[in-house]
């Protein structure tokens, strides 16, 4: 065959090769058997291992190519990919309408709702044709480059029609069927099973050999194009699926009230068992590029979209026993060991009951059946028992009068029991986790494991013996080596000058938390003045109250308090708060919640109270401001609830200038 006909059939097998893909992969269509396709390829394949100077980046044998690489390059996108904030109420949902309404007061509103797939976002850049890179999200300014890998990917075609330069964004994921195939594997080789799909989508993309993702069959779904002048989203998607990628097609709705918006939403979530592979929501932006563009930004989220995730996913189980914690403070909190059972890709076996009260509730005993979910599909609840299908051989449960760990008496105070023995082991080492944790003294890498190797050896009685180690008291044990010992002696040497809140803090007072502890500081502005306040003296400190101060004041008169803070004085040293000078903010409170782009919300509150603000963890009738950030939390709908006054990202940092 001549070099010429070569080319032609080349270009024909390719042509043939892709129609085939796109049915198969993007359409769900199967227009020849495996094997003629197979074959084909193999066709194609030959002749270009005859003819290597023919071979194009678009060729589907350019799917898995390559040496494994030694690390991921890193690229920088041209538009920044923002994360999206959550709704997980229609009530919540009308409150970002309403502010979206607020900021677009004419004209009518339409929305396009779409599937919000549960895998990893990926960036495509396409020029004259051709798949030039792939970048993960990453931060959202920085990703990760994964062309290798995505070209294994059948989904993502290698050439469009499109010449100009153009990005299509969307998210790649393994099918539940593929999901189940591959664990199927991991189990048969004696191997751990993948937690959840997107996970397995996230590590397989990762992978520096290519093969390696083409064996995982990952799949893409696109849901965004820019590059293309689309007056609509709606239009985006259609050019999307005229390109050769799969969207989410049947399960995309244009919505122009917000009764349709909760329409479409309870009908995914009823097809939700259905779709081949995991959601978490629907994904809803206005329709109108203009007016998204107009909307802009607010810290890392867009204004004109929103996440409307789905209510807690739930599955039943068996409560086959309630067990009992005690953590540092000596709070007894009733745990219900479960059944394992698997909810969102998670297995959960615990979940936490909160204290008796929260028994009595749910009216729970050993043995019920009960419903449990996670709320935002994060944290384990109990959330119904099912007393139909209870036989009768159920058992009440009854919190213990006296600790499960040291034996010694409980007492209750409020809603919680207490174990009143201070030299509890279970409290000990709570308090000692606590000491070290990352707003007490922060002493970087000396966690739970460590500190446990630490007093089984006999090595610390208290948190002062940590100041008195050495090297080579490290070294010698098992798992350790001259090198983690200089390490962890370094980490405890840098720890030992701290703000006098972060002490405060780290003594693990009961009721005293972080904002308190600076509450504290800056009242007394020593540790001398703390010790020998009166109780009434902490009762009159603003935020604090007499609960907390009956705490402060019996903690420092008791002799091994006193001891301990003696020895620990002759390690550390603490610095002193100075007077606040009134500032701009004076008498005002603000309270953060989400995600601030420009700061950590430590570094806002810092600055809050370097201009004579007050930052607090509660909103109340008493709060002036809350600052919302991307993917605020329950304070942001509170703060709506009393009508207090809500700062975005820009109106505070403004303020604050």
């Amino acid at each position: 065959m001549a070099p010429k006909e070569v080319k032609v059939r080349l270009e024909k097998l390719k042509a043939l090769i892709d129609k085939y893909r796109h049915a198969y992969h993007v359409l769900n269509k199967s227009d020849i058997s495996d094997e003629a396709l197979d074959s084909l390829k193999h066709e194609l394949k030959k002749l270009e291992d005859k003819f290597p100077e023919l071979i194009t980046p678009d060729s589907p044998t350019q799917r898995v190519s390559g040496e494994p690489l030694k690390e991921f390059k890193k690229i920088k996108h041209s538009v920044k990919m923002l994360s999206l904030e959550d709704v997980f109420s229609a009530e919540e949902f009308s409150g970002w309408a309403e502010r979206i309404r607020k900021l677009e007061p004419s004209g009518a509103l339409e929305f396009y709702s779409e599937l919000k797939f549960d895998g990893l976002a990926l960036s495509l850049v396409y020029e004259d044709g051709v798949l030039v890179y792939a970048a993960t999200r990453g931060d959202g300014q920085t990703g990760e480059d994964v062309t290798q890998n995505v070209r294994t990917m059948e989904s993502v075609p290698l050439g469009i029609p499109e010449k100009k330069r153009i990005e299509v964004r969307g998210e790649a994921i393994i099918t539940n069927k593929n999901f189940n195939a591959i664990n199927k594997e991991q189990k048969k080789k004696d191997l751990k099973e993948y937690a959840n799909s997107r996970n397995l989508a996230a590590g397989s993309l990762r992978q520096l050999d290519p093969k390696i993702t083409a064996s995982r069959k990952l799949d893409f779904f696109a849901y965004d194009l820019i590059g293309l002048d689309e007056k609509l989203h709606s239009g985006e998607h259609g050019a999307l699926g005229e390109m050769g990628f799969k969207t989410g097609g049947a399960y995309e709705k244009i919505c122009r009230t917000k009764e349709e918006v909760f329409s479409h939403h309870k009908k995914i979530a009823e097809a939700r068992g259905k779709i081949p592979y995991n959601i978490d929501g629907i994904v809803v932006s206005v329709n109108d590029n203009r007016i998204f563009s107009r909307l802009g930004v607010v810290g890392k989220t867009p204004r004109g979209a929103i996440a409307f995730k789905f209510s807690p996913k739930e599955s039943t189980t068996a409560v086959l026993d309630i067990i009992v914690q005690v953590g540092r403070t000596g709070t007894l909190t009733p745990v219900a060991v479960l059944r394992p059972v698997d909810i969102g890709g998670v297995t959960v076996s615990r979940a936490t009951l909160h204290n008796d009260d929260e028994i009595n509730r749910l009216e729970l005993k050993i043995g019920d059946s009960v419903v449990v979910g996670r709320a935002g599909d994060v944290i384990p609840d109990v959330i119904k028992v099912l007393t139909e299908l209870r036989t009768g051989k159920e058992k009440n449960f009854h919190m213990p009068r006296v600790c499960p760990v040291c034996e010694k008496t409980v007492e209750k105070n409020g809603v919680n029991w207490f174990c009143v023995n201070k030299n509890c082991p279970a409290r000990h080492r709570e308090g000692m986790y606590h000491f070290v944790s990352r707003k007490a003294f922060n002493i970087d890498g000396l966690g739970p494991k460590i500190l446990n190797a630490f007093l089984d050896y006999g090595l610390i009685r208290d948190i002062s013996g940590i100041f008195e180690l050495k090297e080579g008291d490290i070294a010698p044990l098992e798992r350790f080596g001259e090198k983690s010992a200089e390490n962890i002696i370094r980490s405890i040497n840098g720890a030992k000058k701290i703000t006098l809140a972060r002490f405060i803090y780290a003594l693990g007072i009961l009721h005293v938390g972080e904002e308190t502890a600076i509450d504290l500081a800056e009242h007394f502005r020593s540790l001398t003045n703390l010790e020998n306040a009166e109780f009434e003296e902490l009762n009159n400190i603003p935020n604090i109250g007499g609960v907390v101060a009956k705490s402060l004041y019996e903690w420092f008169r008791e002799g091994r308090n006193k001891n301990l803070i003696t020895k620990l004085l002759k390690h550390v040293e603490i610095i002193n708060p100075k007077k606040r000078a009134p500032g701009k903010l004076t008498g005002k409170t603000f309270v953060l919640t989400g995600e601030l782009e420009a700061m950590s919300r430590d570094e806002a509150k810092a600055k809050v109270r370097e201009l004579g603000g007050d930052p607090s963890e509660t909103v109340s009738k008493n709060t002036d401001y809350v600052v919302v950030g991307a993917n605020p939390g329950s304070k942001y709908a509170r703060a709506q609830k009393l009508g207090i006054k809500i700062l975005d990202e820009k109106e505070f940092l403004k303020m604050i200038k």
